[in-house]
C-alpha cells in the first residue's frame, strides 16, 4: 500500500524539481520569492496534479486486479528463484 502512495507523491513533486533544476541551471536563485511567482506554482500545481490523476489511471489499468492475491518472490525447492507475481484469489 505505501509504494503507489509513495509513486503518487514523487509524480507529484516532478514538476517542481524540474522547476527547481532549471533555476539551479539558469542561476536565477532557486530560494528567491520572485523566482517562483503564484503563476508559475500554480501552473507547476496543475501539472502535478494531471500526472497524480495519470499515475492513478495507469495503476487502475496496469496494475494487479482487484482482489488478487501477491506471492512474492521466494527460492523453490530446487534452489531456483521463482520471480513473485499475482494470482486471482480462489473462490
Amino acid at each position: 500500500m505505501i509504494r503507489p502512495v509513495f509513486t503518487e507523491l514523487a509524480l507529484f513533486l516532478i514538476p517542481f524539481l524540474l522547476y527547481g533544476l532549471f533555476l539551479l541551471a539558469t542561476r536565477r536563485g532557486l530560494l528567491h520569492p520572485e523566482s517562483w511567482p503564484l503563476s508559475r506554482v500554480a501552473s507547476l500545481a496543475i501539472v502535478a496534479a494531471l500526472l497524480v490523476i495519470g499515475g492513478f489511471a495507469g495503476l487502475a489499468s496496469f496494475g494487479s486486479p482487484p482482489g488478487s492475491i501477491y506471492i512474492p518472490a521466494h527460492v523453490d525447492k530446487n534452489g531456483k528463484l521463482v520471480p513473485g507475481k499475482t494470482v486471482p484469489r480462489p473462490q
